[in-house]
Protein backbone atom coordinates (compact mmCIF):
# COMPACT_ATOMS: atom_id res chain seq x y z
CA UNK A 1 0.00 0.00 0.00
CA UNK A 2 1.09 3.84 -0.69
CA UNK A 3 -0.03 5.90 1.47
CA UNK A 4 0.67 9.42 -0.97
CA UNK A 5 -2.44 11.59 -0.32
CA UNK A 6 -2.02 14.92 -1.57
CA UNK A 7 -1.15 17.40 -3.26
CA UNK A 8 -1.64 17.30 -7.16
CA UNK A 9 2.12 17.41 -8.03
CA UNK A 10 3.38 15.17 -5.31
CA UNK A 11 1.01 12.80 -6.34
CA UNK A 12 2.42 12.66 -10.20
CA UNK A 13 5.85 12.48 -8.63
CA UNK A 14 5.19 9.53 -7.35
CA UNK A 15 4.28 7.53 -10.49
CA UNK A 16 7.23 7.06 -11.70
CA UNK A 17 8.50 4.88 -8.49
CA UNK A 18 5.34 2.67 -9.29
CA UNK A 19 6.54 1.85 -12.79
CA UNK A 20 9.98 1.43 -11.88
CA UNK A 21 8.33 -1.35 -8.98
CA UNK A 22 5.77 -2.73 -11.02
CA UNK A 23 8.55 -3.92 -13.51
CA UNK A 24 10.84 -5.38 -10.78
CA UNK A 25 8.27 -7.01 -9.39
CA UNK A 26 6.04 -9.29 -11.71
CA UNK A 27 2.55 -9.47 -10.06
CA UNK A 28 3.02 -6.35 -7.80
CA UNK A 29 -0.29 -5.81 -6.73
CA UNK A 30 -0.94 -1.87 -5.12
CA UNK A 31 -3.44 -0.17 -3.15
CA UNK A 32 -3.16 3.99 -2.53
CA UNK A 33 -4.61 5.65 0.08
CA UNK A 34 -5.12 9.60 -1.36
CA UNK A 35 -6.87 12.25 -0.63
CA UNK A 36 -10.71 12.19 -2.60
CA UNK A 37 -10.10 15.32 -4.87
CA UNK A 38 -7.10 13.66 -6.01
CA UNK A 39 -8.64 10.00 -6.22
CA UNK A 40 -9.01 10.13 -10.37
CA UNK A 41 -5.06 9.59 -10.47
CA UNK A 42 -3.74 6.68 -9.02
CA UNK A 43 -6.39 4.95 -11.16
CA UNK A 44 -4.63 5.78 -14.53
CA UNK A 45 -1.76 3.50 -13.72
CA UNK A 46 -2.33 0.38 -14.63
CA UNK A 47 -0.14 -1.59 -11.19
CA UNK A 48 -2.69 0.29 -9.23
CA UNK A 49 -5.49 -2.02 -8.64
CA UNK A 50 -7.34 -0.08 -5.24
CA UNK A 51 -7.60 3.23 -4.90
CA UNK A 52 -8.54 4.35 -1.54
CA UNK A 53 -9.84 7.93 -1.04
CA UNK A 54 -9.36 10.03 2.73
CA UNK A 55 -11.03 13.19 3.06
CA UNK A 56 -8.69 14.76 5.94
CA UNK A 57 -8.96 18.08 4.60
CA UNK A 58 -12.37 18.14 4.48
CA UNK A 59 -12.69 16.12 8.08
CA UNK A 60 -10.21 19.16 9.72
CA UNK A 61 -13.19 21.53 9.52
CA UNK A 62 -15.30 19.48 11.64
CA UNK A 63 -12.56 17.22 13.45
CA UNK A 64 -15.11 17.86 16.90
CA UNK A 65 -17.84 15.90 14.89
CA UNK A 66 -15.94 13.72 11.75
CA UNK A 67 -13.49 12.33 13.50
CA UNK A 68 -15.39 9.61 15.22
CA UNK A 69 -18.06 9.34 12.51
CA UNK A 70 -19.30 6.55 10.28
CA UNK A 71 -17.41 7.77 7.74
CA UNK A 72 -14.19 7.73 9.50
CA UNK A 73 -14.68 4.41 10.50
CA UNK A 74 -15.35 2.76 6.78
CA UNK A 75 -12.08 4.51 5.95
CA UNK A 76 -9.96 2.67 8.85
CA UNK A 77 -11.92 -0.56 8.10
CA UNK A 78 -10.83 -0.30 4.54
CA UNK A 79 -7.62 0.03 5.63
CA UNK A 80 -7.37 -3.01 7.49
CA UNK A 81 -9.03 -4.96 4.63
CA UNK A 82 -5.95 -6.07 3.36
CA UNK A 83 -2.65 -7.50 5.26
CA UNK A 84 0.34 -5.76 2.92
CA UNK A 85 3.45 -6.94 2.61
CA UNK A 86 4.58 -3.50 2.64
CA UNK A 87 3.05 -0.16 3.16
CA UNK A 88 5.21 2.88 1.99
CA UNK A 89 4.65 6.14 3.34
CA UNK A 90 5.80 8.36 0.88
CA UNK A 91 4.16 11.46 2.05
CA UNK A 92 6.70 11.84 4.81
CA UNK A 93 4.09 14.00 7.29
CA UNK A 94 2.83 12.75 10.33
CA UNK A 95 -0.90 12.62 9.57
CA UNK A 96 0.51 10.16 6.65
CA UNK A 97 2.72 8.34 9.00
CA UNK A 98 -0.71 7.80 10.99
CA UNK A 99 -2.67 6.63 8.33
CA UNK A 100 0.06 4.24 7.97
CA UNK A 101 -0.47 2.66 11.12
CA UNK A 102 -4.22 2.40 10.91
CA UNK A 103 -3.42 -0.57 7.87
CA UNK A 104 -1.96 -4.33 8.71
CA UNK A 105 1.51 -4.14 7.53
CA UNK A 106 5.12 -3.43 8.15
CA UNK A 107 5.86 0.31 6.96
CA UNK A 108 8.11 2.10 5.19
CA UNK A 109 9.45 5.59 4.92
CA UNK A 110 11.96 7.89 4.89
CA UNK A 111 15.07 8.03 7.86
CA UNK A 112 14.91 11.43 10.01
CA UNK A 113 17.55 13.39 8.00
CA UNK A 114 15.50 12.62 4.58
CA UNK A 115 12.24 13.77 5.59
CA UNK A 116 10.17 16.75 5.82
CA UNK A 117 8.73 15.65 9.34
CA UNK A 118 11.22 14.13 11.52
CA UNK A 119 8.44 12.85 14.05
CA UNK A 120 6.84 10.83 11.19
CA UNK A 121 10.01 8.54 10.81
CA UNK A 122 9.45 7.16 15.19
CA UNK A 123 6.78 5.54 13.61
CA UNK A 124 7.92 3.41 10.89
CA UNK A 125 9.27 -0.29 11.18
CA UNK A 126 12.06 0.71 8.36
CA UNK A 127 13.33 3.54 7.26
CA UNK A 128 15.75 4.63 4.15
CA UNK A 129 18.34 7.52 3.70
CA UNK A 130 17.55 9.67 0.46
CA UNK A 131 20.01 12.65 -0.43
CA UNK A 132 17.44 16.01 0.29
CA UNK A 133 19.51 17.38 -2.72
CA UNK A 134 17.90 15.27 -5.59
CA UNK A 135 14.44 16.14 -7.06
CA UNK A 136 11.40 15.48 -5.60
CA UNK A 137 10.54 12.47 -8.11
CA UNK A 138 14.06 10.68 -8.02
CA UNK A 139 13.47 10.27 -4.36
CA UNK A 140 10.40 9.12 -4.13
CA UNK A 141 11.76 6.27 -6.73
CA UNK A 142 15.08 5.87 -4.66
CA UNK A 143 12.41 5.41 -1.23
CA UNK A 144 10.20 2.83 -3.63
CA UNK A 145 13.86 0.82 -4.80
CA UNK A 146 15.41 0.82 -0.98
CA UNK A 147 12.08 -0.69 0.51
CA UNK A 148 11.60 -2.96 -2.05
CA UNK A 149 15.06 -4.70 -2.87
CA UNK A 150 15.67 -3.27 -6.49
CA UNK A 151 17.53 -1.26 -8.82
CA UNK A 152 16.52 1.55 -11.43
CA UNK A 153 17.64 3.28 -13.96
CA UNK A 154 17.82 6.52 -13.30
CA UNK A 155 18.15 7.71 -17.17
CA UNK A 156 14.49 6.35 -18.05
CA UNK A 157 11.55 7.75 -16.81
CA UNK A 158 7.93 6.44 -17.20
CA UNK A 159 4.77 7.66 -15.38
CA UNK A 160 2.83 5.30 -16.31
CA UNK A 161 0.10 7.37 -17.07
CA UNK A 162 -3.09 5.41 -19.21
CA UNK A 163 -6.06 7.92 -19.49
CA UNK A 164 -9.49 5.98 -20.02
CA UNK A 165 -10.20 6.24 -23.51
CA UNK A 166 -6.11 7.50 -24.55
CA UNK A 167 -6.79 7.00 -28.01
CA UNK A 168 -8.89 10.08 -28.58
CA UNK A 169 -6.56 12.07 -26.76
CA UNK A 170 -3.83 12.46 -29.58
CA UNK A 171 -3.77 15.62 -31.46
CA UNK A 172 -5.36 15.91 -34.93
CA UNK A 173 -2.89 16.58 -37.28
CA UNK A 174 -5.70 17.99 -39.32
CA UNK A 175 -6.49 20.99 -36.56
CA UNK A 176 -4.67 24.06 -35.88
CA UNK A 177 -2.28 23.19 -33.08
CA UNK A 178 -3.55 23.45 -29.79
CA UNK A 179 -2.29 25.59 -26.61
CA UNK A 180 -3.17 25.00 -23.07
CA UNK A 181 -2.35 27.83 -20.50
CA UNK A 182 -2.17 26.33 -16.96
CA UNK A 183 -2.78 29.88 -15.38
CA UNK A 184 -4.11 29.11 -12.16
CA UNK A 185 -2.30 28.58 -9.13
CA UNK A 186 -2.48 29.08 -5.08
CA UNK A 187 0.12 31.51 -3.64
CA UNK A 188 -0.34 35.26 -4.90
CA UNK A 189 3.79 35.43 -5.75
CA UNK A 190 3.13 32.63 -8.31
CA UNK A 191 0.97 34.15 -10.50
CA UNK A 192 2.30 35.27 -13.86
CA UNK A 193 0.71 38.52 -14.45
CA UNK A 194 -3.28 38.65 -15.89
CA UNK A 195 -1.45 41.18 -19.14
CA UNK A 196 1.04 38.74 -19.84
CA UNK A 197 -1.59 36.10 -20.07
CA UNK A 198 -3.38 38.39 -22.44
CA UNK A 199 -0.61 39.29 -24.71
CA UNK A 200 0.43 35.58 -24.84
CA UNK A 201 -2.58 34.92 -26.24
CA UNK A 202 -2.83 37.22 -28.66
CA UNK A 203 0.46 36.33 -29.87
CA UNK A 204 -0.17 32.51 -30.27
CA UNK A 205 -3.82 33.42 -31.74
CA UNK A 206 -1.85 35.64 -34.42
CA UNK A 207 0.76 32.62 -34.88
CA UNK A 208 -1.74 30.07 -35.79
CA UNK A 209 -2.64 28.13 -32.57
CA UNK A 210 -5.53 27.30 -30.88
CA UNK A 211 -5.55 28.40 -26.94
CA UNK A 212 -7.36 27.07 -24.32
CA UNK A 213 -7.78 28.30 -20.92
CA UNK A 214 -8.93 25.52 -18.21
CA UNK A 215 -10.02 26.58 -14.70
CA UNK A 216 -10.95 25.23 -11.10
CA UNK A 217 -12.10 28.09 -9.14
CA UNK A 218 -14.25 31.39 -9.76
CA UNK A 219 -11.66 33.37 -9.49
CA UNK A 220 -9.66 30.99 -12.43
CA UNK A 221 -12.47 31.71 -14.31
CA UNK A 222 -12.51 35.73 -14.00
CA UNK A 223 -9.27 35.89 -15.22
CA UNK A 224 -9.72 33.24 -18.05
CA UNK A 225 -12.56 35.25 -19.45
CA UNK A 226 -10.60 38.28 -19.28
CA UNK A 227 -7.87 36.68 -21.05
CA UNK A 228 -10.03 35.26 -23.61
CA UNK A 229 -11.80 38.08 -24.44
CA UNK A 230 -12.20 39.42 -28.33
CA UNK A 231 -9.47 37.27 -28.88
CA UNK A 232 -10.30 34.31 -32.30
CA UNK A 233 -9.66 31.03 -31.49
CA UNK A 234 -9.51 31.30 -27.73
CA UNK A 235 -11.52 29.06 -25.89
CA UNK A 236 -11.98 29.02 -22.04
CA UNK A 237 -13.26 25.54 -21.39
CA UNK A 238 -15.81 23.93 -18.85
CA UNK A 239 -15.41 22.89 -15.85
CA UNK A 240 -14.21 19.03 -16.02
CA UNK A 241 -12.59 16.51 -13.75
CA UNK A 242 -9.41 15.44 -13.58
CA UNK A 243 -9.69 12.76 -16.17
CA UNK A 244 -11.08 15.27 -18.63
CA UNK A 245 -8.44 17.94 -18.34
CA UNK A 246 -5.93 14.83 -18.99
CA UNK A 247 -7.51 14.09 -21.89
CA UNK A 248 -7.36 17.71 -23.16
CA UNK A 249 -3.66 18.23 -21.95
CA UNK A 250 -2.82 14.80 -24.19
CA UNK A 251 -4.71 15.97 -27.66
CA UNK A 252 -2.42 19.73 -27.18
CA UNK A 253 0.57 20.41 -29.09
CA UNK A 254 2.14 22.11 -25.97
CA UNK A 255 1.67 23.96 -22.34
CA UNK A 256 2.54 27.27 -20.76
CA UNK A 257 1.76 26.77 -16.86
CA UNK A 258 3.19 28.24 -14.10
CA UNK A 259 3.79 26.80 -10.77
CA UNK A 260 0.97 24.48 -10.81
CA UNK A 261 -0.30 20.74 -9.92
CA UNK A 262 -1.24 20.60 -13.58
CA UNK A 263 2.08 21.91 -15.36
CA UNK A 264 3.42 18.44 -13.67
CA UNK A 265 0.33 16.80 -15.07
CA UNK A 266 1.44 18.03 -18.58
CA UNK A 267 5.26 16.98 -17.89
CA UNK A 268 3.89 13.00 -16.58
CA UNK A 269 1.74 13.14 -20.01
CA UNK A 270 5.26 14.31 -22.10
CA UNK A 271 3.48 17.59 -23.28
CA UNK A 272 6.13 20.33 -24.27
CA UNK A 273 6.12 22.82 -21.51
CA UNK A 274 7.25 25.98 -20.28
CA UNK A 275 7.03 26.44 -16.75
CA UNK A 276 7.27 30.21 -15.52
CA UNK A 277 8.98 30.07 -11.81
CA UNK A 278 9.42 33.38 -9.67
CA UNK A 279 8.71 32.92 -6.24
CA UNK A 280 9.48 29.50 -6.25
CA UNK A 281 12.21 27.62 -7.28
CA UNK A 282 11.87 23.98 -9.73
CA UNK A 283 15.53 22.59 -8.60
CA UNK A 284 13.88 20.34 -6.77
CA UNK A 285 10.08 19.76 -7.15
CA UNK A 286 9.65 21.63 -10.63
CA UNK A 287 8.41 20.06 -13.90
CA UNK A 288 10.26 17.10 -14.43
CA UNK A 289 10.25 15.04 -17.46
CA UNK A 290 11.15 15.04 -21.29
CA UNK A 291 10.74 18.58 -23.65
CA UNK A 292 9.94 20.45 -20.09
CA UNK A 293 11.80 23.94 -19.74
CA UNK A 294 11.49 26.31 -16.71
CA UNK A 295 12.36 30.03 -16.94
CA UNK A 296 13.45 31.71 -13.74
CA UNK A 297 14.10 34.64 -12.57
CA UNK A 298 17.09 36.46 -13.07
CA UNK A 299 16.00 39.34 -9.59
CA UNK A 300 18.41 38.75 -6.68
CA UNK A 301 15.81 38.61 -4.57
CA UNK A 302 14.09 35.37 -6.30
CA UNK A 303 13.00 32.72 -5.80
CA UNK A 304 11.88 34.17 -2.21
CA UNK A 305 9.28 31.45 -1.55
CA UNK A 306 6.96 34.04 0.28
CA UNK A 307 3.16 33.65 -0.74
CA UNK A 308 3.03 37.08 -0.94
CA UNK A 309 6.09 39.63 -2.81
CA UNK A 310 8.13 42.01 -1.21
CA UNK A 311 10.19 43.53 -4.31
CA UNK A 312 10.94 46.94 -2.85
CA UNK A 313 12.89 48.02 -5.49
CA UNK A 314 12.45 50.38 -8.72
CA UNK A 315 9.14 49.85 -9.99
CA UNK A 316 9.50 47.29 -13.00
CA UNK A 317 7.13 48.22 -15.83
CA UNK A 318 6.43 46.86 -19.71
CA UNK A 319 4.70 47.49 -22.59
CA UNK A 320 2.40 45.78 -24.57
CA UNK A 321 1.43 45.70 -28.32
CA UNK A 322 -1.42 47.51 -28.04
CA UNK A 323 0.88 50.51 -26.60
CA UNK A 324 -0.07 50.26 -22.87
CA UNK A 325 2.31 50.01 -20.13
CA UNK A 326 2.24 48.26 -17.00
CA UNK A 327 4.21 47.40 -13.89
CA UNK A 328 4.97 44.33 -13.73
CA UNK A 329 3.15 42.67 -10.42
CA UNK A 330 5.20 40.36 -9.14
CA UNK A 331 8.41 42.19 -9.96
CA UNK A 332 10.18 38.76 -11.20
CA UNK A 333 8.01 37.80 -13.64
CA UNK A 334 9.75 41.15 -16.03
CA UNK A 335 12.53 38.50 -16.80
CA UNK A 336 9.68 36.16 -18.18
CA UNK A 337 7.67 38.04 -20.97
CA UNK A 338 5.31 36.42 -23.31
CA UNK A 339 7.58 37.03 -26.34
CA UNK A 340 9.94 34.78 -24.91
CA UNK A 341 7.93 32.43 -23.16
CA UNK A 342 6.50 31.34 -27.14
CA UNK A 343 9.71 31.89 -28.34
CA UNK A 344 10.84 28.94 -25.62
CA UNK A 345 7.93 27.17 -26.28
CA UNK A 346 8.18 26.91 -30.15
CA UNK A 347 11.25 25.79 -29.50
CA UNK A 348 10.77 22.66 -27.53
CA UNK A 349 7.79 22.06 -29.76
CA UNK A 350 9.30 21.88 -32.85
CA UNK A 351 12.52 19.44 -31.20
CA UNK A 352 9.40 17.34 -29.63
CA UNK A 353 8.54 16.74 -33.15
CA UNK A 354 11.88 16.44 -34.44
CA UNK A 355 12.76 13.47 -31.97
CA UNK A 356 9.43 11.88 -32.42
CA UNK A 357 10.59 11.76 -36.39
CA UNK A 358 7.59 13.82 -37.31
CA UNK A 359 9.95 17.44 -37.65
CA UNK A 360 12.18 18.86 -41.10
Amino acid sequence: MIVKTSSLGDIIHTLPAVTDAARAIPGLKIDWVVEEAFAEIPGWHPSVERVIPVAIRRWRKHWWRDLFGAEVRRFRQQLKHTQYDLIIDAQGLVKSAFISRQARGPIAGLDSNSIKEPAASWLYNRRHAVPRSEHAVQRVRQLFSRAMGYAFDTNTLDYGIALPGADSHAPDPDSPPTLMFLHGTTWDSKHWPEPYWRELARLASDAGYNVKLPWGTADEEARAVNVAQGLPGVTVLPRMSLSALAGELSASTGVVAVDTGLGHLAAALNRPTVSIYGATNPFLSGTFGYHQLQLRSDLPCAPCMKKHCHYQGQPLTDTLSDGSSFVVTPACYRSAPPEAVLSHLQRIIAQASFSRGVGP
